[in-house]
């Protein structure tokens, strides 16, 4: 029994070097990954806000037109190639979730599905993309995250070839076989050992199992009330964290969930806190926004406890060009010192 997920990009080879796919548009990008049962892996992505589309199949074997029957006995793995909002997501944010979706360590196969077909790789299809692919796995092996080696192959992406249509979103069509094969496997469970409970964020839209938002709304001043619950502004300049300068990370007042990082803080001159990115893009979800006189915006809302942040808007510095916006009162700030106490200690090593 098997099923895998994967991420794959279709391109064109020249002088070894991948080109872009032809079906990509202005905004959209496109990103292979390998990482066992395709099934599990398009249903990991397709969850991720800014993802447009997820297309399992196989790549990395000899010959043409592989099939469900053969692609393992020809060399072939399964993949997914997943195609981004590049607005929305970076190759970056691609690489953090899909460390939290996989066992970087088997270097046998991935969960109860054996063999090369269902090992971990990285087929990048750029130059930019293998260097930022090479960064963040030596990130994490620096990290001291993993009591063993990552063994994750980066890859030059040849051709990667769609698997049969009963295969692509398999999870949606037989959602009970899905979900015992996937249970039974032990993804789940293998996952939550190496990256603890945040692992089901990636898996699942559901919030931490000991969150109770209406307890939690019940502990908030009337400011965080206000603007958490019914989408308020605080004052500029007379707020909490405009202008602080310690290091350490920013998580959501009514749920704890990470949001942003002291290491993506600048000064605006606006008197909000502002970020050039999120330091966990699950966690933050953007959504169209009319409500000031009919001027186009984009809220920036929390995804478990849903509350309101804040705006971003596209007048941030490099490099990413955004900057979010954010209410202090939305936000409960933890020193780099507190991490450890605070149950965040896998943050640590940002500023180490």
């Amino acid at each position: 029994m098997k099923y895998s997920m994967i991420l794959s990009a279709v391109l064109l080879l020249t002088a070894g070097v991948a080109r872009p796919s032809e079906a990509q548009t202005a905004g959209q990008q496109t990103a292979v990954f390998a990482g066992g049962c395709f099934w599990c892996m398009e249903s990991n992505f397709e969850h991720i806000p800014g993802i447009i589309k997820v297309i399992s199949g196989y790549t990395g074997g000899q010959g043409e037109d592989p099939t469900y029957h053969d692609y393992a006995g020809r060399g072939f793995i399964e993949a997914v190639r997943v195609t981004y909002d590049t607005s929305h997501l970076s190759y970056k944010d691609l690489l953090d979730y899909y460390w939290a979706m996989v066992d970087p360590t088997d270097a046998g196969g991935q969960f109860c599905d054996r063999g090369h077909a269902y090992t971990t790789a990285i087929f990048y299809e750029t130059p930019e993309q293998k260097k930022l692919a090479e960064e963040s796995k030596a990130a994490l092996e620096k990290s001291g995250r993993l009591d063993k080696p990552v063994v994750t192959s980066i890859v030059a992406l040849g051709h990667f070839y769609p698997a049969e249509e009963y295969h692509q979103n398999y999870y949606k069509k037989n959602p009970i076989r899905y979900k015992s094969y996937r249970y039974n496997c032990g993804r789940d469970h293998r996952l939550e050992e190496l990256w603890g409970s945040d692992a089901n964020h990636f898996i699942t839209t559901g919030m931490s199992r000991d969150f109770d938002k209406k307890k939690a709304v019940t502990a908030l001043t009337l400011l965080q009330y206000k603007v958490t619950q019914e989408n308020g502004t605080e004052p500029a300049f007379h707020n909490k964290y405009w202008d602080n300068k310690k290091e350490g990370i920013y998580v959501d007042a009514v749920s704890g969930e990470p949001l942003f990082s002291s290491k993506d803080k600048f000064k605006s001159g606006t008197g909000w806190p502002s970020f050039t990115r999120p330091l966990e893009p699950y966690n933050v979800i953007k959504k169209d926004d009319r409500s000031w006189f009919g001027t186009p915006r984009v809220e920036v809302r929390s995804r478990h406890a849903d509350s309101h942040l804040g705006h971003v808007f596209d007048d941030g510095p490099p490099p990413t060009g955004l900057r979010y916006c954010i209410n202090s009162a939305a936000l409960r700030f933890i020193s780099k010192e507190d991490l450890e106490k605070e149950g965040y200690g896998k943050y640590k090593n940002l500023f180490e």
